[in-house]
């Protein structure tokens, strides 16, 4: 390790991480974590001592290799590394690091890149699914220049837009794992829903505020943060999740009316955090909570109308879009969202 790791630092969607081969870290998943640890600095508030940058949304690891799969390039592993803790999880997946894993599959010489366009089958080993990510390469070459925009990035980059097949039960075994479009906990109604990531969704007036307010005044709530966690704790086993104490799903979306023309407001706790925007995974399962008929989100939400579906799920600081494709039922069966990403430094990093 002295020697350093070869590495790739880059922005997926709206957060950051370090992208590494497989290859190139300890086999051992012990001793892997504990790399990754150091490399973050964490656990540490600041993670002065390493590359994180002192947020759950720069905190993140994509770990990828060429598949064996048939049909499929890479299998990619997502890793979230705490922050203030010495905990490294792959209780998730994470929708915007999936967004750098096609470049960086490419550029690593993992997919051979093909003119104008080239798509990337990945399987994303935390929830045994694939996704489809179509990554912009003029001449053969990755580009991250262009003027795709996403809510919650400054600068437009190159579109990478991301397909996602059979997501429902991707951790919990079921879209609902409970079977149940609404339940009560804590004298709370709530959808307990996995179409991509486990999320508990509940209206912002049953949690006694308005769902406008702004992700440090929520996370300065101390009474809310409490019950948040109290819910969140007794949904855990609820989705098939076990004890979810030291876990960071599932996540808690508290759901209002739309302010600003989209279909449902969101303010979302990952978990203990309030994110500025949403993951790409829970803006789908939130998407499809909107849809089901019962769910607390359905009759708060603008829905639309026909086989596919535009929602706009809207955060603090603008929207993400889920095209969702239902079947003759009414049940999602794919979801699509746009992304970008941009390479930022490729080099090693030391432990």
């Amino acid at each position: 390790m002295s020697d350093g790791i070869r590495c790739m630092w880059m922005r997926g969607g709206t957060s950051k991480g370090g992208y590494f081969l497989a290859s190139d870290l300890p086999t051992n998943a012990a001793a892997r974590d504990a790399a990754l640890l150091d490399i973050m600095g964490s656990p540490d508030t600041l993670q002065i001592d390493g590359m994180g940058g002192a947020s759950p949304l720069t905190s993140k690891v994509a770990v990828v290799q060429k598949s064996e799969r048939i049909g499929v390039d890479v299998d990619y592993l997502f890793l979230q590394v705490f922050v203030d803790q010495a905990i490294v999880t792959d209780a998730q997946n994470c929708g915007n690091i999936l967004s750098g894993v096609g470049p960086f599959a490419i550029e690593r010489g993992l997919v051979p890149a093909q003119d104008v366009e080239t798509s990337v089958a990945i399987f994303m080993e935390n929830t045994s699914q694939v996704a489809i990510s179509r990554v912009q390469t003029p001449g053969r070459k990755v580009s991250y220049r262009g003027a795709a925009m996403i809510d919650g990035v400054p600068k437009g980059s190159a579109p990478v837009p991301i397909t996602f097949k059979d997501t429902a039960g991707s951790s919990c075994g079921a879209l609902l794992p409970t079977g149940n479009a609404m339940d009560v906990v804590e004298g709370v109604e709530v959808i307990m829903i996995d179409n991509g990531m486990p999320c508990v969704v509940m209206r912002a007036a049953d949690m006694g505020i308005a769902g406008d307010e702004l992700p440090g005044d929520l996370e300065a709530n101390s009474a809310l943060r409490q019950k948040l966690e109290t819910i969140r704790l007794k949904c855990g086993p609820q989705m098939n999740l076990g004890d979810v104490t030291e876990k960071s799903v599932p996540k808690m979306t508290i759901v209002s009316a739309p302010g600003q023309g989209g279909a449902i407001s969101t303010r979302t706790f990952i978990p203990h955090r309030c994110h500025k925007t949403i993951g790409v995974l829970g803006a789908v399962s939130v998407a499809t909570a909107c849809l089901i008929e019962g769910s607390p989100a359905y009759d708060l939400a603008q829905r639309g109308e026909g086989s596919e579906r535009k929602l706009s799920v809207e955060h603090p600081t603008g929207e993400t879009t889920v095209v969702a494709t239902l079947d003759d039922a009414g049940t999602v069966v794919e979801a699509a969202v746009l992304r970008n990403a941009r390479k930022l430094m490729d080099g090693v990093v030391f432990t």
